[in-house]
């Protein structure tokens, strides 16, 4: 034995020689020893186990029947085995032998086993096992106890003693045995025979361990499972209860997010969620949880019952997170912290162990048994390590996933009670950063924290056992590695800051990239695709240059670790002789191990400081998110007690209000803009009735918008009194930039409520979309796409309306609804909605169309942020039309509209995906394994020549790494060889044990040796020995360097060329193309998509190709020191590819699912954020934090069966991983009793064989990891390939000059947007003289768009042809041609940037020209009120109201100098006065100039040569405006007449 004192503790108990204390055979039959204790008590101790683990089974208390036969005498068989060996115990008390202690110990065992066995037979009655056999685990268990019965029973049989009347104490033993060996086979015969009659009833439980279900075709599906809940301890161990999803993953059928298990219920969000918040307001009050409630979250008795309570859970105060999120997850944190240190420890174990094997393979005459036990405890400390690693990395995987519901729901939950005000000082983008990076990052500090004791805890074992090697010369070594840990902080600082730069940039190129996809009509119009082009580029580049300097600095960190062992230990070495100590091989060779080990900690922890780090950064934002002051709606509307309040509906008195929030910051404004003019409402007096018709009107940004935001409760109140009657039931509201939902038509109008058809039925026909949705595909089951970009403009303002009349509320604020539809239509809003539909409610309507304000009780004339007059319509309307002056607007004015309720804001990197059939395509998700395409992709990326290199160079990294440490193990065994010449006797060969030459990461100690003993060896062959070594380990390090740095250079390339490849094809595509892909969908793949190729991508590459190479070595080196080795190896290695095939088609299905279920969270929550105006307007945030809950338990069933699933394997990789090193040992040990093992083979094989492991399960993570990864490159590669662009070629021959004249021509033109839609201009022709104004008119839908689409070639035609001064456009090349016409599109689309640089972005004209576009556009105070050319114009121009941006469209329009312009609705949100000097200005500007004007005013076309009516796509009309009034049957006439003209 190794150890004296487990040699005497095992003498002691088995009463044997010291010198064999363990011995197999005893006078020729295997010694009671090994009977009692290893076929004996070691059967006992699993039967107790496995017993246990069914202990904790869910049961039924619905059975009443009487217990089957076989059962009832398993259970008092095994009631009288208990009893038998108790009366054995007290016998073997009573007799006193030798080896007493032993046969107390094995009846002990016993004893508890069966104890423990009847509790289970009992537990088993009560579930489904009653109707069968068991499980057969036990039937295995107790077949075990055979042999020890069997062998006791023939040695009292050898034993006359036992047989002799004369000890009756003895006899009696003989007996109880006979008795128990009878009672076992009753035991046996009743599992045989279990005697079970026909079930009289059918069992229904949900076995969700895995145990079998009697009715076979019942096992429920695998969306109606709980996971984990009600399973047994075993089912736990091993994740049995995984196993039904894993086949299903298998057979391909994992499809759904609803096929997935559910969370258990500790897990679920609704109770997360409410624990979170108890731990809230307990640190709120600076109390305790009652009842002691932060152990875990407790399940919620009804889950139903609780929908309207769960509205109500708002997070109230200033609060540090970090406090609440201690007290809710501190206390179990730290309970895994201390299982922690346990498998810390246990890791020290298996070096040690391995120690000891070698001492014992050096040793010529060992006992056997020696090595047998090392194999032994070998085995049972690996098995311990990988088990308890395994549960702590589960467990804290489940309180990562509570925590991230918790700051999930909360940061969901403070958006929607954020004023807006202070909600100003973040973009959307940053918002729903705190909901994705942030979150993530803080969830990531779970994994780091207890790694940043961990580590320095191994770091200080392993210093002490270097010290017990070398003294005090490890110090010199160590202060190279001391110097290296403030360079790799200087590292890792230059890689957080240069991370820091890249995603700045990497936000600035999305944020763009929206913009673009937001714009990208504008865009085509203008052909401005190459100076986009070129901008994001610029961006890219910027990107790429800190992403450059981040992978040079990771190479450079690999580098330095990897060749910082040997100047540890050439150092260390130095040092040593210095201080006059002879230099050994045996001291080389440990000390190189020991720096090994040190090398781990210290290169991790710089990177878990950096996580932790992170964390703190992330957490420190949502503080400051939550520490924005919400919205009081109890302080901001007054309650007043007047007399006549019962008739009052709105009560306005001096109320001051502004877009300020209470730190006097504007919303939207950057630190140096604030206090430059801003809109304030002020003096606001105004008594609106009950019931009354109330129109607020004035010119374009004299703040009516304003003023219904300031109603609803978003601005901020400064002073005066605002009364609102029953605020709490809601406004119905509906914006002027409708705010549509990413869901069908019904859903957006129904908005929540119950379906009645009546109602909806009247409300579809008021708001005049009967015909629309005839129209559409589905009918109002149509999906519409996000923002409602699937509809017009005036769809979508109608459907908005829809939506706000359907909530049936009191009050109803209606900003300028009227303004997208065109004249017959804003008759029927007008009369059927607003008058009929809508009598006795409370209206405001805010509007520019003077036609209809007659019909109003009370009408509002606003200028400048305040009421000038209110009266009746016969007063108030004179003053509009004569003595309104056009004075200085603000651009303030009803810049908010936008901001809440903003549709544009609303779309985010991603989509949500539903069940239904979704015309938009629901985005799909990749089925099965990669293609290789997707792996020749990446590969093709990087370079053929270059990726060819970096494969060669690991190669080479790693043939040096295994070269190097096969010739320490040479090095050892020649030195014996030498030592054992010089000297014979045993001593000298003890003192050179290989046990204290280290190969591994997990190295080993030993006490340390005499020095005498190496005296005999020359320091020549020291010398000789350490240059070879040298020279390997060196060219190691070149090879590293080679590697490192040819890697980091390949993934910027292929990084550079996937985005210019994305880029290049996206702005080359069809309009159709965008109109059917939701923006965020596209958004993905420019920003998680591409971040994924640039970093996460090329991380787990290059950890998978590492694991590759490092696995291919390790085999070579085992099987070279140990061939035998390769016997278990190959049924091992075809376990390992059945698991590992098993595992990965679910994991990759489960990771697919995770992606699939987290965009919705996202895109949810910036469609919340972009219409929060409405949302709190309606009273509907309750249902909204619902779905949110709803989306968030779909992403986390999704992700806690994927962390199961990867512990699932680990854990069986790890019990692989045991049975190698428990093979090589066993193969050790045979060998060394029938021939020679070289000692220093065996230690290096054994060493490598430890980390195996590690290897293993690094493998198939990082490959599965890897394969997530590359779904990046697959879904860019996708759109780099298939997306459909327009024609590229252009037109050589084509005319500078061309068109000159000016002259159009439709000849039968045929359009449909998109094959199985109706033609949206069915056979238009007709012919336009040069110079000639036309206007075009028609209700919505009619194909008046459409026309300008086909004209500037966005939509091909699929038959006809347009001629341009008689040229056919389809011979010319598309970007030829849109620069020679002129557009203003129909919504007015501003990019973030100067007033400059909206104008005119590639820089073609003057300032002076700028200017004088913008005089004659009536822009020009404006501007200079903001600060010139230079001034910012906002996110979407939202620093502009809707009437100034269409004003800044018109400007771009005035100067290009085109032959042909199209007016696309452009001054829909101007006012009348506004609108009537615009139609002079472009009358007077494009005087010789052809124009097509779309209106849906009727005066705005007037004075137009001609008039086309458009209906269905066909043209019906086509005359001079004064024809078409003549004839009585003219739609035109009837139009006219409508307008009253």
């Amino acid at each position: 034995m190794s150890d004296p004192w487990l040699s005497e503790l095992v003498s002691g108990l088995c009463h044997t020689p010291e010198d064999n204390p363990f011995p197999l055979w005893q006078d020729g039959h295997v010694s009671p020893c090994f009977n009692q204790l290893v076929l004996g008590a070691m059967p006992h101790a699993g039967m107790a186990v496995f017993s246990a683990c069914y202990l904790g089974m869910a049961r039924s208390n619905l059975l009443h029947t009487a217990a089957p036969c076989g059962w009832t005498v398993r259970l008092v068989s095994a009631l009288l085995l208990v009893l038998l060996f108790t009366a054995d115990a007290i016998l073997v008390g009573v007799l006193q032998q030798g080896d007493m202690y032993l046969d107390i110990l094995a009846d002990s065992w016993a004893i508890l086993a069966w104890l423990v066995h009847c509790s289970a037979i009992a537990v088993f009655l009560r579930t489904s096992f009653r109707r069968t056999r068991g499980p057969p685990l036990l039937l295995a268990m107790t077949l075990l106890l055979v042999p020890n019965i069997v062998l006791t029973l023939k040695i009292y049989c050898n034993s006359k003693e036992y047989l002799s009347l004369t000890e009756p104490l003895k006899l009696a033993r003989f007996v109880l045995t006979s008795a128990r060996a009878f009672l076992l086979l009753v035991y046996l015969l009743a599992f045989a025979c279990p005697c079970i009659g026909d079930a009289e009833y059918t069992l229904h439980i949900n076995t969700v361990d895995g145990s079998p279900l009697l009715p076979e075709s019942t096992e429920p599906d695998t969306g109606e499972i709980v996971a984990e809940d009600g399973s047994s301890c075993l089912s736990r161990l091993f994740y049995l209860w995984l196993n039904p999803l894993l086949r299903r993953g298998q057979q391909g059928d994992l499809e759904k997010p609803h096929h997935v298990y559910h969370l258990p219920v500790t897990l679920r969000t609704r109770v997360v969620w409410r624990y979170f918040h108890q731990c809230w307001e307990a640190c709120r009050r600076g109390a305790g949880i009652h009842n002691q409630q932060d152990q875990c979250p407790r399940p919620v008795s009804s889950v139903k019952g609780s929908d309207h309570e769960e509205g109500l859970l708002e997070l109230e105060g200033d609060v540090g997170l970090l406090r609440v999120l201690h007290k809710a997850f501190g206390l179990r944190y730290y309970m895994l912290g201390v299982l922690k240190v346990t498998v810390n420890i246990s890791t020290f174990a298996g070096p040690l162990l391995l120690s000891s094997l070698v001492n014992f393979i050096e040793e010529k005459g060992a006992p056997y048994s020696k090595g047998v036990l090392c194999v032994l405890g070998l085995c049972a400390s690996t098995l311990v390590s990988s088990v308890l690693r395994n549960i702590y990395v589960f467990h804290i995987s489940k309180i990562s996933l509570s925590a991230r519901a918790s700051l999930v729901s909360a940061i969901y939950g403070k958006a929607l009670q954020v004023s807006s005000c202070s909600l100003a000082g973040f973009t959307l983008g940053e918002v729903v950063n705190l909901m994705s990076t942030d979150t993530d990052r803080v969830v990531n500090f779970f994994n780091s924290f207890h790694e940043l004791w961990s580590l320095p805890f191994c770091f200080s074992v392993t210093l002490y056992l270097l010290y017990l090697q070398v003294g005090v010369a490890f110090l010199g070594g160590l202060c190279v590695a001391l110097v290296l840990v403030p360079f790799n902080k200087f590292l890792a600082s230059r890689i957080l800051s240069n991370n820091k730069h890249m995603l700045k940039y990497k936000d600035n190129r999305v944020k763009l990239m929206t913009e673009i996809l937001f714009g990208i009509r504008v865009i085509k119009f203008y052909n401005w695709e190459p100076h986009f082009t070129q901008k994001v580029a610029r961006y890219r580049e910027r990107e790429l240059s800190h992403l450059k300097n981040l992978k040079y600095l990771d190479a450079m960190c690999v580098y330095t670790w990897a060749a910082l062992p040997v100047v540890i230990c050439v150092l260390t070495f130095v040092t040593y002789v210095l201080l006059g100590n002879q230099l050994t091989a045996a001291k080389v060779f440990t000390t190189v191990a020991l720096v090994g080990m040190l090398i781990v900690p210290l290169n991790a922890f710089p990177w878990v400081l950096n996580g932790i780090l992170e964390a703190k950064v992330s957490l420190e934002r949502i503080q400051r998110f939550f520490k924005l002051t919400n919205q009081d709606l109890q302080a901001y509307y007054a309650l007043v007690s007047s007399e006549d309040i019962h008739h009052t509906s709105i009560l306005l008195s001096q109320g001051t209000f502004s877009w300020q929030g209470s730190d006097g910051r504007e919303v939207g404004e950057t630190e140096n803009e604030a206090g430059k003019g801003s809109l304030l409402l002020h003096s606001l007096n105004l008594h609106v009735t009950k019931g009354s018709l109330v129109a607020v009107v004035g010119k374009v940004g004299c703040g009516k918008s304003s003023l219904l935001a300031a109603i609803t409760g978003e601005l901020s109140r400064l002073s005066g009194v605002l009364y609102v009657a029953n605020r709490e039931a809601g406004f119905g509201l509906a914006s002027q930039e409708p705010w549509i939902q990413h869901a069908s038509v019904r859903d957006n109008i129904l908005f929540g409520k119950d379906y009645s058809a009546a109602l909806y039925q009247a409300v579809i026909e008021a708001c005049a979309l009967s015909d629309d949705l005839s129209v559409l595909p589905n009918g109002d089951k149509t999906e519409v796409g996000e923002n409602g970009v699937t509809l017009s403009g005036g769809q979508k303002a109608r459907l908005a309306l829809a939506r706000a009349v359907y909530m049936d509320k009191e009050i109803y604020l209606l900003d300028d609804p009227l303004a997208a539809v065109d004249t017959d239509v804003a008759e029927h809003l007008m009369k059927k909605c607003i008058l009929e539909l809508l009598r006795g409610k409370t209206r405001i309507l805010c509007t520019h169309r003077i036609e209809f304000v007659d019909k109003a009780d009370m009408v509002v004339l606003m200028d400048n942020g305040t009421i000038i007059k209110t009266g009746t319509p016969a007063e108030i309307l004179p003053l509009i039309q004569s003595e309104l002056k056009f004075g200085k607007k603000d651009h303030k004015a009803e810049q908010k509209d936008e901001e809440q309720n903003e549709d544009e804001m609303g779309s985010l990197p991603d989509l949500c995906v539903d069940d239904d059939p979704d015309p938009l395509g629901a985005e799909q998700k990749r089925v099965g394994g990669l293609a290789w395409g997707v792996y020749k992709t990446y590969w093709f990326a990087v370079g053929g020549m270059l990726a060819a290199s970096i494969l060669m160079s690991l190669l080479l990294m790693q043939a040096s790494k295994n070269v190097s440490d096969w010739w320490l193990s040479h090095w050892i065994s020649s030195l014996k060889n030498n030592s054992s010449s010089c000297a014979n006797d045993s001593s000298s060969a003890d003192l050179v044990r290989p046990h204290m030459l280290l190969f591994s990461p997990g190295g080993l100690i030993s006490p340390v040796p005499s020095v005498e003993a190496f005296l005999t060896n020359t320091t020549s062959d020291v010398r000789f020995y350490l240059t070879i070594y040298g020279s390997i380990a060196a060219s190691n390090t070149v090879f590293t360097a080679l590697r490192a740095f040819l890697f980091a250079y390949g993934v910027v390339c292929a990084a550079f060329s996937i985005h210019n490849r994305l880029l290049d094809r996206v702005l080359k595509a069809t309009v159709t193309f965008f109109d059917i892909t939701p923006l965020g969908r596209l958004l993905n793949r420019f920003s998680s998509d591409l971040y994924s190729v640039d970093d996460s991508l090329p991380f787990i590459l290059n950890i998978l190709l590492a694991n590759i190479f490092g696995l291919l070595g390790m085999l070579v080196v085992i099987s070279y020191g140990l061939p035998w080795v390769l016997v278990p190896l190959l049924p091992l290695a075809l376990l390992y590819h059945q698991t590992q095939h098993f595992y990965r088609h679910t994991s990759r299905e489960l990771k697919r699912l995770c992606s699939l279920t987290l965009s919705p969270i996202y895109s949810h929550f910036s469609e919340t954020v972009a219409g929060l105006g409405t949302i709190r307007a309606s009273c509907s945030t309750a249902r909204f934090r619902e779905e949110n809950s709803k989306r968030l338990e779909q992403n986390q069933r999704c992700l806690f069966v994927s962390n199961a699933a990867m512990q699932w394997l680990d854990i069986r990789l790890q019990l692989i991983g045991v049975a190698v090193v428990t093979g090589l040992g066993v193969i050790a040990v045979i060998q060394h009793q029938y021939s020679f093992v070289d000692p220093g083979l065996l230690g290096l094989s054994l060493s490598y064989a430890l980390s195996i492991t590690q290897l293993l399960s690094g493998l198939i993570f990082s490959f599965t990891q890897t394969e997530m990864q590359l779904v990046s490159v697959e879904r860019t590669e996708e759109y780099s390939t298939e997306v459909p662009t327009e024609p590229q070629q252009l037109n050589e021959q084509l005319p500078a000059a061309w068109p000159q004249q000016g002259s159009l021509e439709f000849c039968n033109v045929v359009l449909a947007y998109r094959e199985g839609l109706p033609n949206a201009l069915d056979g238009v022709s007709l012919v336009v003289q040069p110079g000639e104004k036309i206007g075009i008119v028609g209700r919505t839908g009619s194909g008046k768009s459409t026309m300008f689409l086909a004209l500037f070639r966005m939509v091909e035609l699929n038959q006809g042809q347009i001629l341009l001064d008689r040229l056919d456009i389809s011979t010319v090349g598309v970007a030829q041609l849109r620069c020679r016409l002129a557009i203003i599109p129909q919504d007015p689309f501003l990019f973030s940037g100067t007033i400059r640089d909206n104008l005119d972005p590639s820089k073609r004209h003057l300032d002076q020209q700028l200017l004088d576009v913008l005089d004659q556009c009536h822009l020009s105070t404006v501007v200079r009120r903001m600060g010139g050319l230079d001034a910012e114009v906002g996110e979407r121009g939202k620093f502009f109201s809707a009437g100034q941006r269409q004003l800044l469209c018109l400007a771009r329009a005035l100067l290009t100098q085109a032959k042909v312009l199209c007016i696309d609705e452009a001054t829909a949100s101007v006012d009348q006065k506004t609108d009537k000097l615009l139609q002079e200005t472009i009358r007077e500007k494009f005087q010789d100039k052809t124009v097509l004007t779309i209106a849906h005013r009727i005066n705005t076309i007037m004075d137009c040569d001609r008039v086309l009516v458009m209906h269905a796509g066909k043209v019906v009309e086509f005359d001079t405006p004064t024809a078409l009034c003549q004839t009585d049957t003219s739609i035109f006439h009837r139009l006219v007449g409508g307008q009253g003209h």
